[in-house]
């Protein structure tokens, strides 16, 4: 033996602390040819993919923020988030069997940056095939950058033929260039726009028009004492869900013609609520049937949240009613995935 030497080895954090082993290692020396070489440390080490594993999961599973784990390792933000992302590549994305079996796919877009340095949106894919035979939760498959009909058609295009041909359903949200990309290059698919994205637009009309008769009525974003800014919340309460306060406050807002085109757009978005929530799925198509109807024609241009809502429902009649008929079909579980990812 010719001396010893300190290595310092990394180590999955204890109690979220980072730790490290110091190992005392012997150094050999030939006495015939003066090779130096140094004691195999191979049981006391563990595998670096063992690290890069517990960083995956810490980020993903337990959401902890990428500042979180390089803390927990004691090594740079930029040197966790290289190595996580090298990671998740490797294990999910080039993983060649991770298309196996996939017969739902979900697409979303989701805000991946909040600064003017490179695009801001990615487009995510989940596997919801699971779900749907209560074999599993929804797999992450990929996450494509940017957010357009090109970026989603060239992901699915240079996915193997037979790929392609298993998927049975595509479930979106109203981003038409998800519905075209999907139409070229899955012809045979039903697509599917679930309910969190329909009544999302619905809400999304309601809160436009409350906010556009509380400027024409007071000149001003709502305030406190302003009857829409304290209904804000209770417009959304659905009718087996209001207190007798709830219903007094709605009686009274509705009572002033002021708000006559914010009662009207409410009611359209109570109809949807209803029609999601009917437990006969054909019932709850045909009110769906009808609602799109109503505001699909005949609106009066004052309306004009609910002309948009009427032109996109019409538009996407077959993808919102198609999910009366797939009622195991939804890209909450999408959603969800994308919201976790924020943090």
């Amino acid at each position: 033996m010719r001396d010893t030497v300190i290595r310092r080895l990394a180590h999955e954090p204890l109690g979220w602390r980072p730790t490290t082993l110091a190992v005392t290692i012997r150094r050999y020396r030939c006495a015939g040819c003066s090779h130096v070489w140094r004691q195999d440390t191979t049981l006391a080490a563990e595998p670096r993919a063992k690290l890069l594993r517990w960083a995956l999961e810490a980020l993903m599973v337990q959401h902890l923020t990428v500042a979180r784990v390089a803390e927990s390792l004691g090594i740079a933000w930029n040197t966790a988030n290289d190595a996580v992302l090298a990671e998740g590549k490797r294990v999910l994305i080039d993983d060649v069997t991770r298309f196996d079996g996939v017969r739902i796919l979900g697409v979303d877009e989701h805000v991946w940056r909040h600064t003017r340095r490179g695009d801001k949106c990615v487009t995510v894919i989940i596997d919801l095939t699971g779900i749907r035979n209560g074999t599993g939760p929804a797999r992450l498959l990929d996450m494509i950058e940017g957010r357009s009909k090109q970026a989603f058609k060239t992901w699915l295009s240079e996915r193997p033929k037979a790929s392609r041909d298993g998927v049975e359903v595509l479930a979106m949200d109203g981003f038409t260039g998800f519905k075209t990309a999907s139409t070229e290059e899955l012809p045979d698919a039903t697509t599917v726009m679930d309910p969190f994205h329909v009544v999302r637009l619905a809400g999304n009309a309601l809160d436009r028009c409350r906010r556009r008769i509380q400027q024409i009525t007071h000149g001003h974003r709502g305030r406190k004492d302003d009857p829409l800014y304290r209904a804000s919340r209770t417009l959304y309460t659905g009718a087996d869900l209001r207190s007798d306060k709830q219903k007094d406050q709605l009686t009274a807002l509705f009572d002033s013609d002021e708000h006559v085109q914010v009662e009207a757009t409410w009611g359209i978005y109570q109809r949807m609520i209803t029609a999601y929530r009917e437990p006969d799925r054909a019932h709850g198509r045909e009110l769906m049937v009808k609602l799109i109807e109503s505001v699909s024609h005949g609106v009066p241009p004052l309306l004009s949240e609910l002309v948009t809502l009427g032109r996109t429902l019409k538009q996407r009649a077959d993808d919102v009613l198609a999910y009366f008929d797939r009622p195991e079909t939804s890209n909450g579980p999408t959603e969800a995935i994308c919201e976790s990812g924020s943090g």
